[in-house]
């Protein structure tokens, strides 16, 4: 079973940047494909950006799209969100997620591992 554990939330302003990184413990890293969600208060959660398990695909939500860089480093066990050009839209409690699926979808199963979530918060 895989443990995942956010950081790097916290407080922006718009027009700048955070990273949030997702480290995981517990599995074969590798064999999973990965992917950031966000949850603001009163809306559904929602798929913000994802990568396979080489890292050579990737695949972003067109509200982000331009700004937000996934990746991962496989030897640290970690995923990253690169978030530049913050906006106000952007706060939510944002949650890392793997899964055993080729492709981590955007309704993903019951049987996908999930962070604890990290707050982020952006300032107009």
């Amino acid at each position: 079973q895989v443990q995942l554990v956010e950081s790097g939330g916290g407080l922006g302003q718009a027009g700048g940047s955070l990273r949030l990184s997702c480290t995981a413990s517990g599995g074969a890293f590798e064999s999973y494909s990965l992917g950031w969600f966000r949850q603001a208060p009163g809306k559904e959660r929602e798929l913000v950006a994802r990568i396979s398990r080489s890292g050579s695909s990737t695949y972003y939500a067109d509200f982000v799209k331009g700004r937000f860089t996934i990746s991962r480093d496989n030897a640290k066990n970690t995923v990253y969100l690169q978030m530049n050009s913050l906006k106000p839209e952007d706060t939510a409690v944002y949650y890392c997620a793997a899964s055993r699926l080729v492709v981590l979808t955007s309704t993903p199963p019951e049987s996908t591992y999930w962070g604890q979530g990290t707050q982020v918060t952006v300032s107009s």
